[in-house]
């Protein structure tokens, strides 16, 4: 009977061996920690460049011509009569036409939902020259004589550019609405020619104006750009532009007897609108990490 639950004892206490050993070998049933990435960097953060194709339209802006007298001849207001002759009434300029050009800007978003940034672009104007008749009448009440004047004048944005901030908010995660403002160049000219005759004598001037250069002024607006894809983004934007008023000098003197003759000032506004649209490409600074699931 001792020798039975001697073996007994024996067989179980190899059982028991067994199990513990087969238990061992197999997999654990606790689970891994699950693993939560860190959230994306901000989509619109970052570098970015693009184009823009639009129209721009003249604003309040208009152009007008003063004239005063230098030499009055026989009569105390000779030369005042003919150079009220030339000057004329203002009028609006026809600075319309196509704009196109391409921009540089980079993004900061903060705060999940607001953007700030800057923003350079230049674009070459199309179209817009605008050209007016100039006539004019008056007459020199000591003498009776009669002045008449015909010409044209004319105006032209051949470029315009901007470097503006950027505060904008963000309406969806990829709808960004904005508003904008900052500095503003363009090159502007101006050139106006005539001929005044003094009616019934046969005597008459030639004189004109002109000049070019690059004005510097302000500018402002908003818009809207949606991120349609990844590193991709369209925008519609309106701006309001303002280079000044440019003035321009000549004078106008009779050669044949020189007896009278006059100063004239060209003065033109270059101000207007901008609707244009733009694409930009966004470098990878907002891109989301790409995680590998296994």
């Amino acid at each position: 009977m001792m020798k039975f639950t001697s073996v007994s004892a024996a067989v179980l206490a190899l059982a028991l061996t067994a199990g513990s050993a087969l238990a061992a070998d197999l997999p654990s049933r606790k689970a891994a920690p699950a693993y939560i990435p860190p959230p994306p960097p901000p989509m619109w953060t970052g570098f970015y460049v693009g184009l823009n194709a639009g129209g721009t339209f003249g604003a309040s802006g208009g152009t007008s011509t003063e004239s005063w007298g230098v030499l009055n001849g026989g009569s105390p207001i000779h030369g005042w009569a003919a150079g009220l002759s030339a000057t004329s009434a203002p009028t609006s300029n026809n600075n319309s036409g196509f704009i196109g050009g391409g921009q540089i800007g980079y993004n900061w978003q903060f705060m999940n939902s607001f953007l700030v940034g800057v923003e350079a672009d230049i674009q070459g104007v199309a179209g817009n020259s605008g050209s007016q008749n100039i006539f004019g009448a008056s007459s020199d009440p000591f003498t009776g004589t009669t002045f008449a004047t015909f010409g044209t004048r004319s105006s032209r944005l051949d470029y315009l550019g901007t470097v503006r901030g950027r505060l904008g908010w963000l309406f969806t995660p990829t709808l960004l609405v904005y508003g904008t403002g900052g500095l503003a160049y363009g090159g502007v000219s101006t050139n106006s020619s005539f001929v005044t005759s003094e009616l019934g004598i046969g005597l008459s001037s030639v004189g004109g104006t002109t000049f070019a250069d690059t004005r510097v002024g302000w500018t402002a607006g908003g818009g809207f750009e949606w991120m349609f894809m990844p590193n991709w983004s369209a925008k519609v934007e309106y701006l309001y532009y303002d280079l000044g008023t440019v003035s321009a000098s000549g004078a106008s003197i009779e050669p044949v007897v020189g007896d009278w003759g006059f100063s004239t000032t060209t003065r033109t506004r270059f101000d207007g609108h901008i609707v244009r649209a733009g694409l930009n490409y966004h470098f990878n600074w907002g891109s989301a990490p790409v995680v590998a699931k296994y």
